[in-house]
């Protein structure tokens, strides 16, 4: 069996691959860079030239000659060699006759936990204050979520002085924590939305309500500056969903008051680098809790890892069912009560259909837009 050819095809936010052999066999798989997804299907295109005719049961070597072939760090190369990935590790369970979290070592859990974005459910609008926060909060429970992530800002609030923001994001946690009770866990996400003194000013004023973990609080820039957050607040930090190889996590596994890693598995490798990161983490005693919000390959091929990797947490995701995301492939993956069953057909479990993925194309959005009153990036 050898690789014959790679296809592509930009699907609203994502690439989506198909790996196709010599006997016809073929793996799908998805790409995450998200914001510059137009860059991944050259790179695509480039890396297939270089690995038509290997074998595809070799996946390390060709993921490591793929990305040593010129060494460099660039999401669009890993977003790619997640998605080639995928499409590998699919084509492997389809020879095999085995889902791909049997070939990962087989269930170390039955079911997986999932934990819903806030603002992602139904038709709803984006919340903007603590009634809004709270009401959809108080949905996500009654739809039978055990967890909830939440990036708890106002609307407007980049125009806020630091003492109403900071008062304003702490209504809004009182709020939703007052909303699903002690037996719910919610996850604080700050988006990047912060300089270092906000963002521990903000974790300091939380800490009563218990948040399971308190993610990005600051830009992705530095690993050292990340730290000296870590050390001087006293909740769970959970970081690194726009890193992308194990050696930066590593760094970040060493950072105090880090407790949970969040690869995208559609930027850090796939299954294959994805699965060394969490073996970084667990000698750390740190667990997995990945980013996602994207296509439903990554969703699905994020329960097959989380089903056989002893240190996962939950899976965060925007709800498919209802929206074109379930158009697109030819199942998604089922929930029931919160969790994820992971699926038992061979491969991934997942299919493309190439005529409705066409209908929504390409398409990165504004990006951070946020401005302060003077006119400069929040974040400047």
């Amino acid at each position: 069996m050898k690789i014959e050819k790679i296809e592509t095809w930009l699907v609203s936010k994502w690439l989506t691959v198909r790996v196709t052999c010599d006997d016809g066999t073929y793996g799908v798989g998805e790409g995450n860079f998200w914001s510059y997804a137009d860059a991944t299907e050259v790179i695509a295109h480039r890396i297939g030239d270089d690995i038509r005719g290997l074998d595809p049961r070799d996946i390390d070597r060709i993921w490591n000659s793929a990305y040593r072939k010129y060494s460099f760090r660039s999401p669009a190369v890993t977003a790619v060699l997640s998605a080639i990935d995928m499409a590998l590790w699919d084509i492997k369970g389809k020879r095999l006759g085995a889902p791909v979290w049997d070939l990962l070592g087989g269930k170390v859990r039955d079911k997986v936990r999932a934990i819903v974005l806030l603002g992602t459910i139904g038709d709803s609008p984006r919340p903007t204050g603590p009634d809004s926060f709270a009401a959809a909060a108080k949905h996500a429970k009654n739809l039978g979520y055990t967890a909830l992530k939440m990036t708890p800002f106002p609307a407007g609030w980049g125009q806020l002085a630091h003492g109403d923001l900071i008062r304003q994001n702490v209504a809004i946690v009182e709020a939703v924590r007052e909303a699903v009770g002690w037996d719910f866990d919610i996850g604080i996400e700050i988006h990047r939305n912060m300089m270092p003194g906000q963002s521990v000013v903000f974790a300091r004023q939380i800490e009563k309500f218990l948040p399971y973990f308190y993610e990005d609080p600051i830009a992705p820039d530095s690993v050292m500056s990340m730290g000296m957050v870590g050390d001087k607040i006293n909740l769970p930090l959970a970081v690194g969903e726009r890193n992308n190889t194990v050696w930066e996590f590593r760094e970040y596994c060493m950072l105090p008051g880090v407790a949970f890693l969040k690869p995208d598995i559609g930027l850090a490798g796939g299954f294959t680098h994805a699965k060394k990161i969490a073996a970084v983490a667990e000698s750390f005693h740190q667990r997995i809790l990945p980013h996602h919000f994207l296509g439903p390959i990554a969703n699905m091929a994020l329960t097959h890892i989380a089903t056989a990797t002893p240190n996962w947490d939950m899976n965060e995701f925007a709800p498919e069912a209802g929206t074109f995301k379930e158009d697109i492939v030819s199942n998604i993956v089922e929930i029931k009560d919160g969790y994820f069953i992971p699926p038992e057909e061979p491969g991934l479990g997942i299919d493309i259909d190439i005529e409705e993925m066409a209908k929504h194309p390409y398409e990165a959005g504004p990006g951070d837009q946020t401005r302060r009153p003077d006119g400069s990036l929040t974040l400047g």
